[in-house]
C-alpha cells in the first residue's frame, strides 16, 4: 500500500526469515477521517481506517501473514468531542473478528462508573490516557495520575482490564514519580494488567536499563515495543522484565512515516523524510517505513537475547494471547 522499492528490497533482504507464520499487533490506531484529522493527513487522503484498512497497511510490514490486534481509539487532541465517536468506531472494527481487541479512551474527568458502564456496553477490553489530558504545563511532565486517575484503575481492576500507558516526563521509565505509580498501581490492583508503551517508553534506551530493575516481580506489568526503533530498548525489557513480558505493536499510523527513532544524550529525537539529513559523503539514503526500521531493531534484539523462535514467536503473538486470551486466530 505504502511500501516503495527500497522497503521491499528491505523486508526481504533483513525480515523475511525473522517473522514468525502470524503477528499481534498489541498497539495500533484506528480513526475516522475527518476534515480537521490534520494529523493523519501525514499519510495521504486514507478515508476511514478500520480493520479492513488497517490489513492493508500489515502487508507493507509481514505480507502474506493473518494479522490481528489490539487497537487503540485516536483522535485530534484539539476536538476531545470527538472521543465518543472514536471510541464507538473501535468497537465497531473489533468486532469484525473474535480474535481482535479494542481500548477505550479515557479522560481524566471522566466518572469511573460510566466508564465501567461504557466499556461494557461497547464490548471492549480496557483503558487508553494520554497526558494531553493533564493540567500540568507542559503535559509532557505530567505525572501518571494527572491523565490516570486511581479510581479508574480500580475500576479496571474489578473488571480485569488491561491499559495501555504512554508515559511522560523527561526521563520516562527512570524517572522516580513515574516508578512510583507503576508499582503502586500494579501492587495495589493486581487484576488490573498495565502495558507500558514504547517498550517503556524507552526512546533513550539508557532510562530503561536504569529503571525497569526497581520494576521487577509485577506479575501484571507488560510492555509493547511500539515504533521504537531502539534495539537496547527491547533488550532491556527481555534481560530485565523477561521475554514473556514483551509483545510486538506496530504504532499505526506511526509505522508509515519514513525515518526512525534515535536515543541522543539523555533524551531521544526523530527523523522523518523530510528531516534534511539523508546524505553523507557519497552517499544518498532512502529512508524506509519506520514500521520496518522498528521490526529490524527488534530483531537485533531478539539476536543479542539470544531467543529462540519459540521465544520470538512468544513476542509476536503468544504473549498477547495469553493476556488477552485470545485462542480464535
Amino acid at each position: 500500500m505504502f511500501a516503495r522499492k527500497q522497503d521491499k528490497e528491505f523486508y526481504h533482504r533483513e525480515l523475511a526469515s525473522f517473522l514468525p507464520d502470524r503477528i499481534f499487533d498489541a498497539h495500533a490506531h484506528l480513526w475516522r477521517d475527518k476534515p480537521y484529522n490534520d494529523m493523519f493527513r501525514m499519510l495521504g487522503d486514507t478515508g476511514d481506517i478500520g480493520y479492513r484498512q488497517y490489513l492493508a497497511f500489515a502487508e507493507d510490514l509481514y505480507p502474506g501473514r493473518p494479522v490481528y490486534g489490539l487497537f487503540l481509539p485516536v483522535f485530534p487532541v484539539e476536538h476531545p468531542e470527538t472521543i465518543p465517536e472514536a471510541n464507538q468506531w473501535v468497537a465497531q472494527q473489533v468486532a469484525e473478528h473474535e480474535a481482535n481487541r479494542g481500548l477505550f479512551f479515557v479522560q481524566p474527568t471522566d466518572d469511573p462508573e460510566w466508564v465501567r458502564q461504557e466499556v461494557r456496553r461497547l464490548g471492549l477490553h480496557g483503558l487508553k490516557c494520554y497526558h494531553t489530558f493533564a493540567d500540568t504545563v507542559p503535559t509532557w511532565e505530567a505525572q501518571i495520575p494527572e491523565f490516570l486517575p486511581e479510581p479508574v484503575v480500580k475500576v479496571a481492576d474489578e473488571e480485569g482490564w488491561m491499559i495501555t500507558l504512554h508515559m511522560v516526563r523527561s526521563r520516562a521509565v527512570a524517572d522516580e514519580g513515574n516508578i512510583h505509580w507503576i508499582r503502586h498501581y500494579c501492587e495495589t490492583y493486581p487484576n488490573m494488567k498495565l502495558i507500558l508503551a514504547h517498550s517503556a517508553r524507552g526512546f533513550q534506551p539508557c532510562h530503561n536499563l536504569e529503571g525497569l530493575p526497581k520494576l521487577r516481580g509485577l506479575e501484571n506489568l507488560y510492555c509493547d515495543t511500539s515504533a521504537n526503533c531502539e534495539p537496547m530498548a527491547h533488550q532491556a525489557v527481555i534481560r530485565i522484565l523477561g521475554h514473556d513480558r514483551l509483545m510486538y505493536g506496530s504504532d499505526l499510523p506511526i509505522s508509515h512515516l519514513r525515518g526512525r527513532s534515535l536515543g541522543a544524550g539523555d533524551a531521544f529525537l526523530w527523523i522523518y523524510e523530510e528531516t534534511p539529513i539523508w546524505g553523507e559523503k557519497h552517499l544518498k539514503i532512502d529512508p524506509i517505513l519506520v514500521g520496518l526500521e522498528h521490526l529490524r531493531s527488534l530483531k537485533w534484539a531478539c539476536w543479542s537475547e539470544k531467543l529462540t523462535d519459540q521465544q520470538v514467536e512468544d513476542i509476536f503473538w503468544n504473549n498477547a494471547a495469553r493476556l488477552m486470551d485470545v485462542t480464535a486466530g
